[in-house]
Formats: C-alpha cells, sequence, structure tokens
C-alpha cells in the first residue's frame, strides 16, 4: 500500500476514535426537582449535600430542573407532567403530599422520592406500606402537623398571659382541618381562645391581618403550609407591624425575624432525600427502599425580636432552645 495513503487512513481513524467515545457516552442523568415552595437555598444545599455523599454533584455529573409551585397547588399537576415530558431519570417531590401525589399521577415508571410534611404517607395513597413501598415512590415524612398541639403549648410558655390566640391558616392546604381540630384541643386544656384568619394567597395576606387585628389576639399561631412558608418574609413583617408575638413550624420564619419556631430540621429531611434520589441514580428500586420518617427537631428563638416586642423568654425555654438568634 503507498505510504502516504497508509498514514492518511490512519490519521482518519485517529480522528473518528474519539468522536466514537464521545458518541457512546451516557446523557447525564436529571432529576425533575417538584416542590409546592419557592426556591429556598438552604433547602437546595441540604438537597445537595445528600446527592454528594452518594457520588453526585450538580453540574457535573447530574442536571436539576427545579419546578416551584410557589404555594399554588393547582400548578402541581401541570409541573408534574412537564417533568415527565422532560424525561427525567428521578422525580424529587417537597412540600405537603400534593407534588408527591401530582408526581405520581403524572407517571408510574420514573422513580419518585419524596420529603413530605402531610401526614401518614400510606393513608395519604402515596405508599402501600412503610417498610415496603410499593410501587415507584419512597421517601421521607417529615413530621409536621403532628407536632401542632406541642408548638401551641410552647406558645402558651412564652406568652403564659394570652388569652386570645390569632390563627393564620390557609384553608386551600389538605392539613388545615386537622391543625385547627388540633389547636382547638390544645386551647380547651389551657382556656384560651381561638380567632381564625384565612389566607389563600399572598393578595389576601393583609385582609388576614386586618381581620386578625380587630379581634385583639395577645399572640400568633401559624399553621404549617407551603403557602406560608413562600410568604414567610411578608407574615413577619406583619407580625412585627402589629407588636404580635408569634410562632412558626421551620427556623427560616426566625432567620426573618420571627420570635420562635419548633419543628423538624428540614435540613437534615433535605440531605436524607437527596442521599435516596442519588441511590435511585445508581439502580436502587424505590420498592426496595423504606419510607424515613425524620426523627430530628428543632427549637429556634430569636432573642432580638423578643426585646424589639418586650417579652423576656422564660429560663426554662430558652433551656430547650437549640439555637438562640441574637
Amino acid at each position: 500500500m503507498n505510504r502516504r495513503v497508509l498514514i492518511t487512513l490512519l490519521g482518519g481513524t485517529a480522528v473518528a476514535w474519539p468522536m466514537a467515545s464521545r458518541a457512546q457516552q451516557p446523557a447525564m442523568p436529571v432529576i425533575g426537582f417538584l416542590s409546592s415552595f419557592s426556591s429556598n437555598a438552604r433547602f437546595a444545599t441540604a438537597f445537595n449535600q445528600g446527592l454528594k455523599e452518594v457520588g453526585f454533584i450538580e453540574d457535573q455529573n447530574v442536571t436539576i430542573e427545579y419546578r416551584y409551585a410557589e404555594g399554588r397547588y393547582d400548578r402541581l399537576p401541570t409541573l408534574a407532567q412537564e417533568l415527565v415530558r422532560e424525561r427525567v431519570t428521578v422525580i424529587f417531590a417537597t412540600g405537603s403530599n400534593a407534588p408527591a401525589l401530582a408526581a405520581k399521577a403524572a407517571t408510574n415508571t420514573i422513580p419518585i422520592v419524596f420529603a413530605s410534611g402531610g401526614g401518614d404517607p400510606v393513608n395519604a395513597g402515596l405508599v402501600v406500606s412503610i417498610n415496603r413501598p410499593g410501587g415507584n415512590l419512597t421517601g421521607i415524612s417529615i413530621t409536621t402537623t403532628a407536632l401542632t398541639a406541642k408548638r401551641f403549648e410552647l406558645l402558651h410558655q412564652l406568652v403564659p398571659q394570652a388569652k386570645i390566640i390569632g390563627v393564620l391558616v390557609n384553608p386551600n392546604y389538605p392539613d388545615s382541618e386537622v391543625q385547627l381540630r388540633e389547636l382547638h384541643e390544645a386551647a380547651g386544656l389551657t382556656k384560651e381562645t381561638i380567632v381564625i384568619a384565612e389566607a389563600r394567597s399572598e393578595g389576601e395576606l393583609d385582609q388576614a391581618f386586618t381581620a386578625l387585628i380587630q379581634q385583639r389576639p395577645d399572640a400568633l399561631f401559624t399553621t404549617n403550609d407551603p403557602l406560608f412558608m413562600s410568604l414567610r418574609n411578608q407574615i413577619v413583617t406583619r407580625a412585627a407591624q402589629y407588636s404580635i408575638p408569634a410562632t412558626y413550624h421551620v427556623r427560616d420564619f426566625c432567620v426573618s425575624g420571627g420570635l420562635m419556631s419548633y419543628g423538624a430540621d428540614f435540613a437534615d429531611a433535605y440531605r436524607q432525600s437527596g442521599n435516596y434520589v442519588g441511590r435511585t441514580l445508581k439502580g436502587e428500586r424505590p420498592t426496595d427502599l423504606p419510607v424515613i420518617q425524620s426523627a430530628k427537631f428543632e427549637l429556634i428563638i430569636n432573642l432580638k425580636t423578643a426585646k424589639a416586642l418586650g417579652i423576656e423568654i422564660p429560663p426554662q425555654l430558652l433551656a430547650l432552645a437549640d439555637e438562640v438568634i441574637e
């Protein structure tokens, strides 16, 4: 064979090999992140930490498509269907049971990992059982609604002279009735009166506070709800404006200036969720991954806000606090 022809053939082969190698590389897996909340950097960081624990780093060997409903539950089915059309590898659904139910309705083949504070996932129809979930769903069950009475008790310890407790509630939230029932039972034990203010959207928030102030509440209990989490800055601002001591279900409210929060350690739950999502990316089936019950809780107190309200935090309450913001 002519030497020049041979060199040309070898040169052509050398060019073709890398191109063929690149063509055979598997596509980067994609996580569909479906949330009832608005975006939250703390939650996203914790989720990515969980992914990293099992070898996945965003934009290096995995991509994440974020979809936020911002407290509008009616948007969840459409957002879930978008992720299915994007052919994501796994869906992470968070913020009450609603995102997981929307994802479940959209696909029975794509693995779904949920982080839900919407009560028992078995009763909600997400899984068949805790230990053997069945189907294409598993996840983290975050204790929120079950802490309603305890959170009310802590508010009573913080403001023992309070007789009228205002309650901010979104009637569109599936667990709102359960929370209100537990609040009325708890108030009955302490002989306090409950007055309700409803807000289904940001637009109704001012009306809710105006109606609430007319009842002259001594304290405010904000029910746990992804909508209120998305509106936490506005809610904390209104509470400060009207000088109402208030309690919330997650530390983000206190970071925004809220007085006190008690609830699940959401960052830890999101880290665990990222870990589960990573394991499904590695091939583990949701039906083989038992639902995890979140077991870490935290009490946060904002001393700066307490001083602004003229409230002296009882020593026993300070001793229980996991974090004090000064």
